[in-house]
């Protein structure tokens, strides 16, 4: 039988969604001045790199470019 603990209220883990990571991208892009039209680019395209790639391949991108 799996062992359960509590949560602290407030500090439970992060819960991955691809929703919340397109909004991150969203931000970021805004935050940088992109062009919407430039944003719903790379937005799209995140629909097919989640659909084609792992997250610890993506975390594999992230860690070994340069960033």
């Amino acid at each position: 039988m799996k062992k359960t603990y509590p949560s602290i209220p407030g500090l439970e883990p992060d819960a991955w969604s691809n929703d919340a990571c397109r909004g991150y991208v969203i931000m970021a892009m805004q935050d940088c001045g992109f062009s919407h039209e430039d944003i719903c680019r790379v937005v799209r395209q995140l629909h097919e790199v989640f659909d084609f790639h792992t997250i610890n391949e993506a975390k594999q991108k992230y860690y070994h470019g340069d960033y």
